[in-house]
């Protein structure tokens, strides 16, 4: 009677045991984009858990997420520029964490780590970059340049510590007041100036043009004198003649013998017969 009794109470500890090891048995999610570490008694594990559900002990264990998708993180400040002025910008930067990192970003950084490390290298990054260049660089074609020049930066303090700077872009310019005037009229000027070079170009190749085309016409007038002869002139006066003597109109022909002149009838100063 006595062993039976025993046994009951045995099974009784056995049920209660069970009954208080259930509830402590339990799992957390972890969402997409994002994975999560577990931390025992506040001490951090290695290994790194993709979304789905995670078998966990709440009384001694807890899940800690971080996101591992791109983050738009956007922020307005002054930025300094080559000459000395404060240039007014609103600016995204495009990152995400290295997932094999995030037990190091949670135990070296923590979970503030946006305000703890990114704007701060952001900043110091971004004063460094656009002190390089002038105001009215961030305001032209130069914009994308000193963009990737922030990103390198950024990139080179944060991707050893899990964090994957993917674009730093200028959404927003605002130039202190006057220097918009400044840069127009530098480019009025700029296109006046070259509207004036492609003028004088134009001058300059008609002027080139006229010089070969005189050119062509002296050495033309040069060949054409050395090639007169006296043979050459009396030959060709033959062949007025000739052309005079068969042609059926009237007319008069005063000549020494080698020049011919040719007088219409009736003209003045003709020869009486």
């Amino acid at each position: 009677m006595r062993a039976v009794v025993q046994r009951s109470s045995n099974k009784s500890v056995a049920l209660a045991l069970t009954l208080v090891a259930v509830p402590a048995l339990g799992c957390a999610v972890v969402r997409p984009g994002e994975v999560g570490v577990k931390t025992r008694w506040g001490k951090l594990d290695d290994k790194v858990y993709d979304p789905g559900l995670v078998p966990l002990n709440a009384f001694s264990q807890q899940l800690i997420t971080i996101p591992t998708r791109t983050v738009n993180r956007e922020i307005r400040l002054n930025l300094p520029s080559k000459e000395g002025l404060n240039v007014s910008a609103e600016i995204s930067i495009l990152y995400h964490i290295d997932k094999s990192k995030a037990p190091e970003v949670i135990s070296e950084v923590g979970l503030d780590y946006e305000n703890v490390l990114i704007l701060s290298v952001f900043r110091s990054a971004s004063a460094d970059i656009c002190a390089r260049f002038f105001a009215k660089d961030m305001h032209s074609g130069k914009r994308a340049e000193i963009e990737e020049e922030i990103r390198k930066e950024m990139e080179g303090h944060l991707a050893e510590r899990g964090f994957i700077i993917e674009a730093v872009l200028l959404k927003s310019i605002s130039l202190p007041e006057g220097l918009y005037t400044a840069i127009e009229d530098k480019l009025e000027a700029e296109q006046e100036a070259q509207r004036m070079e492609f003028v004088l170009q134009r001058e300059r190749q008609e002027a080139e043009r006229k010089k070969i085309e005189a050119a062509g016409v002296r050495d033309a007038q040069k060949v054409l004198a050395d090639g007169l002869s006296d043979e050459i002139i009396e030959w060709r006066s033959l062949e007025v003649f000739e052309q005079l003597a068969s042609s059926p109109s009237t007319k008069v022909i005063v000549t020494d013998g080698q020049t011919p002149m040719l007088l219409s009838p009736g003209s003045a100063g003709a020869p009486s017969p």
